[in-house]
């Protein structure tokens, strides 16, 4: 008895670009579907209305040939370009291997972004042995004719392939340009994690709010100056913050509290807050104010923008008056990571898929310990050690950290 023949299998990478319009896709892939060819890969994007659209397939050499010849007669009907490149099972097989590697996800952030700031975020891709995958544009497209606007924004996200011949080096030098070039570059691996965060908590003072709330009852308090200078040694890690903060509280002794309301209505909000935090609840994460500040306008943020948790200090009244004494456990750095674990066992999440963002010295410890530690405008102590930083724009650069468009966020 005669066996049949082997069909010999034929590997082909078709690329097809030119204006884009709906049915593209449809009328190219009915062709494969009616010669039963079998799509190993598949990618499509579009920039300005033209179509870059790829097809990595698999036939047999008896079909192949009706197959090119009828997509390059629909491709001509469509006026598009189409490129045949064959390709073998063992390039196939070494393409599969690579998929393996981590992947990791890039985002460029900053008011303006240039062509040099790409140029040098690639080149150390490049560098490190990194093959990009793609690229995307997060932010909604800016007016040719338009002038800067002071709150402008740019992002992109590159996704990324390989593994990182010195990651160390890698996220030093993407520091390096961060300061030179006044953009922000975040280096994340692309794992499930990232793509389930739940849980995000904030330090409140230069973090939430553009101010420390300390400084602000010290100078009510007539102490300002001396209690600014603690301040500014401690968010530097010059000294204990424990200890400067019993410092800071002994001088407002005699503080008419009804000042307290007064300031928590003038409070300098960060730009973008009132956006990510719209967004963050639509979204479904749990949000929490961590702060070494004061519970009174922690309370107060929580009320106007909708965290779901407040955590911080309490001063002790007497008569209308602050005693310069507080109450309970200082909320130091040790106190903030501790929080963000019991948060993340009381809303039953890993932490993996937490988030912690802070400025201070004193936010150290949340931002290690989270999944995703974001300096935000930090003292340079901070951005140096943390894995993320956030300098050029608002609060709501972080949602494109974590992966949000325009897009979705306006809708």
């Amino acid at each position: 008895m005669t066996s049949m023949p082997t069909a010999i299998p034929e590997l082909i990478l078709i690329n097809i670009t030119g204006p884009d319009r709906p049915g593209v896709t449809s009328a190219l892939t009915e062709i494969l579907g009616r010669h039963k060819a079998t799509i190993l890969d598949i990618g499509q994007s579009t920039i300005h209305h033209y179509l870059s659209l790829g097809f990595l397939i698999k036939t047999d050499a008896a079909a192949s040939g009706e197959i090119l010849k009828e997509l390059l007669f629909k491709a001509s009907d469509l006026n598009l370009n189409i490129r045949f490149t064959p390709t073998t099972v063992d390039d196939y097989e070494e393409w599969v291997a690579m998929q393996g590697k981590s992947r990791w996800i890039i985002t460029l952030l900053g008011r303006r972004l240039n062509a040099g700031h790409i140029a040098d975020v690639t080149r150390e891709v490049s560098a490190q042995g990194l093959n990009i995958e793609n690229i995307k544009r997060l932010t909604g497209r800016v007016p040719v004719n338009s002038e800067p606007s002071p709150l402008s924004k740019t992002c992109i996200e590159m996704a990324v392939r390989g593994n990182p011949a010195d990651r160390n080096e890698l996220q030093r030098r993407f520091l390096e340009i961060s300061s030179a070039q006044e953009v922000d570059i975040s280096f994340q691996e692309d794992n499930i994690f990232r793509r389930s965060r739940r849980l995000i908590c904030f330090d409140m003072d230069s973090t939430l709010i553009e101010t420390e709330v300390i400084d602000e009852l010290a100078v009510r308090a007539g102490v300002g100056d001396q209690v600014k200078a603690i301040t500014d040694r401690a968010m530097r890690g010059e000294i204990d913050f424990c200890e400067s903060f019993r410092e800071r509280v002994a001088l407002l002794k005699g503080l008419d509290v009804s000042v307290m309301q007064d300031i928590a209505e003038h409070l300098p909000i960060t730009e973008g807050l009132e956006r990510m935090m719209t967004v963050l609840k639509r979204a479904g994460y749990k949000t929490a104010i961590l702060s070494g500040g004061f519970t009174y306008f922690g309370n107060y943020l929580k009320q106007k923008y909708g965290f779901d948790y407040v955590y911080a200090n309490d001063l002790e009244v007497q008569d209308g008056r602050l005693t310069g004494r507080h109450l309970g456990d200082i909320v130091d750095g040790r106190r903030k990571a501790e929080l963000l674990r019991l948060l993340a066992q009381v809303e039953n999440v890993d932490i993996a898929q937490t988030i912690a963002v802070g400025d201070g010295a004193n936010d150290l410890p949340m931002l290690a310990t989270a999944g995703l530690g974001i300096a935000f405008h930090a003292k340079p102590k901070v951005k140096q050690t943390a894995e993320q930083s956030l300098s050029t724009i608002g609060l709501d650069g972080v949602l494109y950290f974590l992966g949000f468009k325009d897009s979705f966020m306006e809708q």
